[in-house]
């Protein structure tokens, strides 16, 4: 029969560790969205340039420009903000794995060696005074020990499970931040892209407009060598130029500007300026329908609202390790040695010896200080609910308005290009009937200026339209699936000053 006190430890231990598991605090369940918010996109029935296709990944291969392709690519590969996002995931990857080490159980290895001496009295009388039997008062000799002790807690109020949940979740928030930080990445170096090669365009069209204008300039000069005008007319004509002129340097600096930005967003110095983003006149445009999905697939692709659900599982997970430290732990305890007078006698029977239990501990906290920690990771945990559910309405109004925007664009970028083109066919009968002697030069002036105003707008309004598209890209929150990994070496270099304007302006 087992001894009672065996029996009575038997059941101390397998009582535990029946515990082991039954976590105090809420269990987490992830909260319910509205069924509104799952539909398809108010906005999205207003334009046709979109459809309800699933959204893209890669949005930027729609504009099929592999310069931008390669840009975007680069920037994944090389831009600081990525990196960042990227050592922070690891950090939290680390942590995750320190949490889960609190399954293990702590060890300690020791070995010592030591040099004793007893006194006689130490010993009692038993001895006649003599540890030795010689007559001498004290007994000398040498101890050496080796030992192993180990230690296990036993999770038996869940606060090493609790931990382990709330790093995981942590992790899983950081990861998702790190596919946000790629999002909103790939956008920048779009805009910029899309901004560079729209600077040099408007630059174009300004040079092409002062280039027209001079021509009507230089027609008013020789009528008025050859009699015909006045003075006056040659000066108003060369305002035209002039003002043509004036704006070239400012697309020129804005065109700099965004090569700049390009470059330190793929990870480069501002001078190492990328060639063919430099080549660029003309704004990419996206020709085939943009797939958007629906609000379902929106809240589940967006990282930003992964990661706020990431971040409230954890902070509720972490309302149990609080509660946690309200209650005593269990460990259970053990440790094996050997000791003897004599080295080799390390390792007999004599030598060995053992201890195995279970410790139970409670430190009895402050339970005011216990409790306002609970309170104070619940307040966390509602302050992480309301950031999520206003995530969910952030992405919603973000797409959205996006939508709206884009498709006004559209429509204004339709009309300036009809704009346009009567602009421009009224400037070349206008310049007829100029030549012809049946319109005076107010008409041609007026006419020559909605011809320049008309070209201006419709450059603008394409590179705004470019912008827009790619905001519409990043509010659907693609873009981060199967994206290179993150680099630490130094990009190449891809060299030399482009940023020279092609007549040297």
């Amino acid at each position: 029969m087992m001894p009672v006190r065996t029996l009575s430890t038997a059941l101390l231990l397998s009582g535990a560790l029946g515990l082991a598991g039954c976590a105090v605090g809420p269990n987490y369940r992830p909260p319910a969205v509205s069924e509104v918010a799952k539909q398809p996109f108010k906005e999205g029935a207003s334009t046709v340039a979109v459809s309800t296709a699933q959204a893209s990944s890669k949005w930027w291969e729609l504009y099929s420009d592999p310069v931008l392709s390669r840009l975007i690519n680069d920037a994944f590969r090389y831009n600081t903000d990525i990196r960042v996002a990227a050592a922070n995931l690891r950090l939290a990857r680390a942590q995750l794995s320190e949490a889960r080490a609190g399954r293990l159980p702590t060890t300690n290895l020791s070995t010592s060696y030591s040099r004793q001496r007893v006194g006689a009295d130490q010993l009692g009388p038993a001895t006649g005074g003599s540890a030795t039997g010689s007559g001498s008062d004290h007994s000398d000799f040498y101890f050496y020990q080796a030992g192993f002790d180990a230690s296990y807690e036993v999770d038996v109020f869940g606060r090493v499970s609790r931990s382990v949940e709330a790093a995981r979740a942590d992790a899983q928030s950081t990861e998702a931040t790190l596919e946000g930080v790629r999002i909103s990445i790939a956008a920048q170096v779009a805009q910029s892209y899309a901004d560079a090669c729209g600077a040099a365009m408007q630059a174009d069209v300004a040079r092409e407009t002062a280039s027209l204008e001079a021509n009507t300039r230089d027609l008013t000069q020789r009528l008025l060598d050859a009699g015909r005008g006045t003075q006056r007319d040659v000066d108003q004509a060369n305002i035209l130029v002039e003002q043509a002129n004036a704006q070239v340097p400012g697309f020129e600096a804005e065109r700099r500007a965004q090569l700049y930005a390009l470059a330190t967003l793929t990870g480069r110095p501002p001078a190492d300026i990328d060639a063919d983003a430099s080549a660029c006149r003309i704004v990419p445009k996206v020709k085939t329908q943009i797939p958007i999905g629906d609000g379902a697939a929106l809240l589940a692709r967006r990282p930003d609202v992964r990661a706020a659900e990431r971040k409230l599982a954890a902070d509720t997970a972490r309302i149990g390790v609080a509660t946690a430290s309200l209650f005593p732990s269990v460990s259970l305890l053990g440790s094996v040695s050997l000791g003897a007078p004599k080295i080799g006698n390390i390792g007999k029977s004599a030598s060995f010896g053992y201890s195995l239990g279970p410790l139970i501990s409670w430190t009895f906290p402050n339970f005011s200080v216990a409790r306002a920690k609970i309170r104070q990771a619940r307040a966390g945990s509602d302050v992480s609910l309301a950031e999520y559910e206003g995530t969910i309405l952030t992405a919603l109004r973000e797409t959205e308005q996006a939508l709206a925007r884009y498709a006004a664009a559209l429509d204004q970028n339709a009309a300036l290009a009809r704009a346009t083109a009567s602009a421009e066919s009224a400037a070349n009968q206008t310049k007829q009937r100029f030549d012809s002697g049946r319109d005076n030069f107010l008409d041609l002036l007026v006419a020559e200026q909605n011809r320049a105003a008309a070209r201006q707008a419709l450059a603008q309004s394409d590179t705004n339209v470019a912008n827009l598209q790619v905001s519409l890209f990043k509010a659907l929150g693609g873009g981060w699936e199967g994206a290179p990994p993150v680099l630490d070496t130094p990009p190449p270099a891809v060299g030399g000053d482009q940023t020279k304007p092609p007549n040297g302006m």
